[in-house]
């Protein structure tokens, strides 16, 4: 951490064994992060505390009952004051999609999230689920921000938000992440409930800039891209980010995962 700012790094690896050999270690190491959350770890807790093992990092793993599925991830550099898994439903206790951590910096209370937002299919039980745990971050949402003097929820939340969040977003108006119905919840988080959407607030209204592009065809060559990685930050510390930064590879052999992470500076 430097004196002036605290970096903190989302990004869903797709498996954190895969990314390792992909480059995601050197990448960390580079990247002077203080907080980094991670999603779709998917390995079990034996295995990613050996990964950070002998590092300064200390980690908070939510490992998911269906193995080799979800699986959230914080690390940081300090040490937490306190930390929880789990969003508070028993129905998700053991789904790896959520995790929290407090911190004390400068005399304020951050909670840092690190969520995995089910990706859904319509009309089936997986979308069922992908409300319910929306519907479980309504809840959720209001309560940290009581707890914290600031809070910072990031992840791959899987929904776009607006047209500009999805660069053939008129080709998908029906298919889960762009669902009007998932949008709605959007609508909440970053209305009544009164997060900041902090990468959109920097960027301001431009399309992009994308975290998420399909293995298949040429959609990272032609950035046909979602944005669905996300900070969401209470007002005060949005009001604190500094910039933003999607770290995308070069090109498309150098990808670490299907994700690139979104890093954001905020001061403190």
């Amino acid at each position: 951490m430097s004196e002036n700012a605290l970096r903190v790094a989302s990004f869903n690896v797709n498996g954190i064994r895969a990314a390792a050999r992909r480059g995601f270690d050197e990448w960390l190491e580079d990247r002077g992060v203080d907080i980094l959350a991670l999603q779709e770890v998917r390995a079990q807790d034996s295995i990613v505390q050996k990964h950070f093992e002998g590092s300064d990092w200390h980690v908070l793993h939510a490992e998911a009952a269906d193995k080799g599925r979800a699986g959230v991830l914080i690390a940081s550099k300090q040490k937490p004051d306190a930390t929880r898994i789990g969003i508070g439903e028993a129905y998700f206790e053991t789904s790896g999609r959520w995790v929290e951590a407090d911190y004390t910096i400068n005399g304020r209370k951050l909670t840092v999230v690190s969520a995995y937002v089910h990706s859904g299919e319509v009309d089936t039980p997986r979308q069922d689920d992908k409300y319910k745990f929306l519907d479980t971050m309504l809840v959720r949402m209001p309560e940290l921000a009581k707890h914290a003097d600031d809070v910072l929820i990031v992840g791959d939340l899987n929904v776009g938000h607006t047209e500009l969040d999805i660069k053939n977003w008129k080709g998908n108006v029906k298919n889960a992440g762009f669902l009007p119905e998932e949008r709605a919840y959007f609508d909440k988080f970053f209305g009544e409930i009164g997060y900041k959407d902090v990468a959109r607030e920097l960027a301001g209204d431009v399309p992009g800039p994308y975290t998420w592009w399909s293995y298949r065809g040429k959609a990272f060559d032609n950035d046909a891209g979602w944005r669905i990685d996300y900070h969401m930050a209470t007002p005060d510390l949005a009001a604190r980010a500094i910039q933003a930064t999607v770290d995308r590879a070069e090109s498309y052999d150098k990808r670490v995962s299907d994700h690139s992470a979104l890093v954001i500076d905020y001061r403190i």
